[in-house]
């Protein structure tokens, strides 16, 4: 045996930058993700033996684990370093038991950013295994084994073939179709807004909108109403009734977490989550960065705490000092909650230096990549800057029995503004200085019709953040359900929104009446609720497992007898067969969709289908 410690983590890039600063004591290996899984062509599971999964060696994977085997052998120490996470955690676990290496033994390490510090740390504090974890990530892998397995043939026999669902994939599909449904059902409504133009006897104007009818909050539903409103109020008197004058402050938002991150680069870098996350892992893993060499640029990307370490918040504070002045920085270093469902198992994702300027690094960057991480770098500095005032003012106006609002609102302090403009924008209504009982001078009334809308569409972001809201999957979960729910074709992306299709629409349905527990969304959470509790130590997984299963195995015997056969229709394509003439359909295989001919099984050909996408290529 050598003196040289051998170091196993996921993937090839991370493998390289950790190589670069750790010496050649170290030889470090990619397991270039999981090493054993279910098998693809079995159930795998024995449900008979209390669940019991029956792992392989991956398809592809068995040379990768040998050389890996043999120089575990040669080493003097292995230790794995893969995500800290459930996943990489159980990883880990696949690993330590290939090479055979004792239970007990400290050999998992686990960083949440790749720099020397760091990863040198990590080393110092190697544990054992946490079996917990472990349990949390093989249960939740058995739970949508059974459910997919299971409910994926019975589609199959029902609907169409190669069809397949999943246990969080169907409910957030669940959602867009119930979205769809109020949108179509939706009945507008008429109501009219009444905004003035006041003026004192200066002839300063500002404006002030209706908001009460005496004690009642105003209400006007059609033109007749708003016409005999305007009428009295051209003949009333307009007097001031009263006046509040204050500093409003507003903090930052907290830095991002792995929702948050999806939500705003899809609305400001016009990113799906699947490109959010595939470029801030990049960040994560490591990037040649001039005379520093290879480096990790971010924390970990799947997190859902808003928790910042006091070294960084240091860090911080003293860049900000520097740069803008004290006055920038807030007495305390700000602290922000996180969600109740919060893991709380990571920090918030943030620059692992903030002396890294998005300016320093831009010239070693991509495009994608230098944007996502200018936008996290900003976010994380704000989220640790003094926040932003405002001048307020609000005036009451009373005229009769009708009182009207005006509110003025001037930024007075830029605070976190500085580095990040979060949108909200000054309300520029100047008001003069006013008396109470002041008359005012009506100038001009502009009454306006409007309609009530329906629920808009989800988008990504929006969709991100109702998962989350309702604790459906968990951070790394919520790019791998849109993917799969555009892959199986059950919804569309359309202007960014996503639309059901016909058949997402009508498996909802059929799983909803046969499958409630499936397709709830308080068993959904209440199943990710349960699984923190095993990965905490409190719950055993096989015992979540057998009470899910129990209920579910019923469900389905009852669905295979119950079920009708759907017919869908397939869509004309609006073109006809080079060959035949007959008419071109759209039909779905297992790369997607595809042109056909009618005329089948007579006429057999087939075309690609090109769909415009509405965006540049990344």
């Amino acid at each position: 045996m050598s003196g040289t410690t051998l170091l196993i983590v996921e993937s090839a890039a991370k493998a390289k930058t950790l190589s670069k600063f750790l010496g050649k004591s170290y030889k470090v290996k990619a397991s270039v993700g999981h090493i054993k899984d279910l098998p693809k062509s079995k159930l795998g599971i024995d449900v008979e033996a209390d669940f019991e999964p029956q792992y392989i060696t991956i398809r592809g994977k068995g040379d990768l684990l040998k050389e890996i085997k043999d120089e575990s052998q040669k080493a003097g120490r292995v230790l794995l370093g893969t995500d800290p996470d459930r996943e990489g955690e159980a990883i880990a676990w696949h690993l330590r038991n290939a090479m055979k290496i004792d239970d007990k033994a400290k050999c998992r390490i686990e960083f949440h950013e790749i720099t020397k510090e760091a990863v040198k740390n990590a080393i110092k504090n190697a544990r054992s295994i946490d079996v917990d974890l472990v349990n949390a990530q093989q249960a939740r892998r058995v739970l949508d084994r059974l459910v997919g397995y299971n409910l994926s043939p019975l589609l199959w026999s029902k609907v169409r073939k190669g069809l397949s669902a999943g246990r969080v994939q169907s409910v957030a599909v669940r959602l867009i179709v119930e979205r769809e449904m109020e949108i179509s059902g939706f009945v507008p409504v008429e109501y009219w807004t009444l905004e003035i133009i006041v003026a004192d006897d200066e002839k300063h104007t500002f404006m002030a909108r209706l908001s009460a009818l005496g004690s009642e909050k105003a209400e006007i539903n059609n033109q007749e109403d708003m016409e005999r409103i305007c009428n009295i109020l051209s003949n009333s008197e307009i007097i001031v009734k009263s006046l509040d004058k204050k500093e409003k402050k507003r903090r930052a938002n907290p830095p991002f977490i792995t929702s948050t991150l999806q939500q705003e680069a899809s609305k400001r870098l016009n990113f799906f989550a699947r490109r959010t996350m595939k470029v801030a892992q990049e960040l994560y893993e490591g990037l040649p960065i001039g005379k520093e060499d290879t480096i990790g640029l971010i924390t970990y990307l799947r997190t859902d705490s808003t928790r910042i370490s006091p070294v960084a918040q240091k860090e911080a504070a003293e860049f900000i000092t520097e740069q803008f002045g004290k006055e920038y920085a807030p007495k305390q270093p700000n602290e922000y909650k996180s969600r109740k469902s919060a893991q709380d198992a990571h920090e918030a994702i943030r620059p692992t230096s903030v002396l890294r300027t998005p300016e320093s690094v831009k010239n070693y960057l991509s495009r994608d990549q230098y944007r996502l991480y200018k936008l996290i770098w900003e976010r994380f500095v704000a989220s640790q800057m003094a926040p932003a005032s405002y001048d307020t003012v609000t005036a009451e106006l009373k005229a009769g029995d009708y009182e009207f609002r005006a509110i003025s609102s001037q930024l007075r302090f830029m605070g976190y503004k500085k580095v990040y403009n979060d949108l909200e924008e000054e309300i520029k209504n100047p008001i003069p200085e006013l008396q109470i009982g002041q008359k005012l001078k009506l100038q001009e009334m502009d009454p306006e019709q409007h309609f009530t809308q329906p629920p808009p569409r989800y988008t990504e972001a929006s969709l991100v953040k109702v998962l989350e809201e309702r604790d459906i999957g968990r951070p790394s979960t919520y790019a791998p359900i849109i993917d799969t729910i555009l892959k199986r074709n059950y919804v569309e992306r359309r202007n960014k929104q996503f639309v059901p299709t016909e058949l997402g629409t009508i498996v909802v349905d059929l799983l909803k009446k046969n499958f409630p527990h499936i397709m709830d969304m308080e068993f959904t959470a209440n199943m990710e609720k349960n699984l923190d509790r095993i990965e905490e130590g409190e719950l055993a997984w096989k015992k979540v497992i057998g009470d899910f299963y129990g209920p579910f195995a019923e469900e389905l015997e009852k669905a295979q007898g119950l079920i009708e056969k759907v017919e869908i229709k397939d869509e004309e394509a609006g073109k006809d067969c080079p060959e035949c003439g007959k008419p071109l359909l759209i039909k779905y295989g297992r790369f997607g969709k595809f042109l056909a001919c009618s005329g089948f099984p007579e006429c057999r050909h087939t075309e690609s289908l090109n769909e415009e996408l509405g965006t540049k290529c990344p």
